[in-house]
């Protein structure tokens, strides 16, 4: 059994609800003002926590606009940027993160963000943040995986591209520092990614091979994927976010807007709460419609000792008569009082 864990104020497991994370990314436009719209979006729609990121472009990468600093890849999103404009235009500036933690927190919404380098584990924790991520795309960094894990606080880590080994590694990595705070959250590292590509099942895997709580984060459009993690086993959830993807922005195409947000988050509290436990027994609500099953009654008047027949039995609703398994038992037999019809067929009749 994995480890009770806390992120924030609000424990996480198959046992709660599902913990439902907005990430806003770059979504903000360089807008501070857009962010906090952002924020008071994503706790109208439902979010317990939203996420940031924290670096610089000279924290992720050099002033290149040339070779392997190039994104070329015609299918990628970011095609013909280079890598240090692409984290410039969608970095949130360090000085927002006070600002953005606070609003969150007056909102009764946790705040955490996604450190990229050393530097900005220190950051975060000067800030106080409860909790922290690690993205798909640094799921192999074990130098920064242990700054974190020192803090001695939750890590949720995404498993993008990562092997069984790899994630083996992290997982070691946060345990040797003397933390077991750790989610996992099952992830498909391509924007968007397809439903095809999900592969849910991996869920409970993870769950089994490395004793932690396990999520989604989840690229797909729509909220089809996610609701559909959590009978699998999905104990938090993570979706971009933004208000309205015309407006444009780095991660924008795949980000979910507020009403779709909303509805994720209410769906995936459905599937949670149908989850329940094995049983085999009629609830409340089904003992009030057992009266429309169908039961055994007289179809018309008899005279004592005229025989039950099929002319005469039926097998019809409400479902106050015998039930239907006894229909070839009282067929041929006599009644021995005058019955009407509509009376509900009992022993006591024949």
């Amino acid at each position: 059994m994995s480890k009770k864990i806390m992120l924030g104020k609000k424990f996480i497991g198959l046992d709660h609800e599902p913990f439902i994370i907005a990430e806003m990314s770059g979504n903000h436009n360089q807008s501070l003002e857009k962010a906090l719209a952002i924020v008071d979006a994503a706790a109208k729609a439902g979010a317990h926590a939203l996420k940031i990121q924290t670096y610089t472009p000279e924290t992720m990468t050099l002033n290149l606009n040339t070779g392997d600093f190039f994104i070329a890849d015609q299918s990628s999103l970011w095609k013909g940027r280079s890598l240090y404009d692409l984290y410039g235009e969608a970095m949130t500036p360090w000085e927002w993160h006070k600002v953005i933690k606070e609003r969150c927190e007056s909102l009764g919404m946790e705040f955490f963000s996604t450190p990229f380098d050393l530097t900005a584990v220190d950051f975060l924790e000067d800030l106080g943040v409860s909790f922290y991520k690690i993205a798909s795309f640094e799921n192999t960094d074990i130098r920064l995986i242990k700054k974190v894990a020192r803090t001695k606080k939750p890590i949720i880590i995404s498993t993008g591209m990562a092997t069984i080994s790899e994630l083996g590694e992290a997982v070691e990595a946060i345990r040797s520092e003397g933390n077991d705070q750790i989610v996992l959250l099952k992830c498909t590292s391509s924007y968007p990614s397809t439903s095809k590509d999900a592969n849910l099942k991996t869920i409970q895997a993870l769950r089994d091979i490395f004793n932690v709580e396990v999520g989604l984060s989840d690229h797909t459009m729509g909220i089809g994927v996610a609701v559909a993690s959590i009978p699998l086993g999905a104990s938090v959830v993570e979706k971009h976010f933004t208000l309205d993807r015309r407006e444009g922005g780095v991660d924008s195409t795949f980000s979910m807007e507020p009403d779709e947000f909303k509805l994720m988050v209410e769906e995936c509290t459905v599937a949670w709460q149908s989850i329940g436990r094995v049983s085999f027994e009629r609830s409340e609500s089904e003992n009030r419609s057992m009266i429309f099953r169908r039961s055994l009654y007289i179809g018309e008047d008899l005279k004592a000792g005229d025989l039950i027949t099929e002319n005469n039995l039926r097998a019809i609703r409400p479902g106050f008569g015998l039930p239907t398994k006894y229909y070839n038992i009282l067929i041929g037999k006599k009644v021995k009082v005058d019955v009407k019809m509509g009376t509900p067929a009992s022993f006591d009749l024949v």
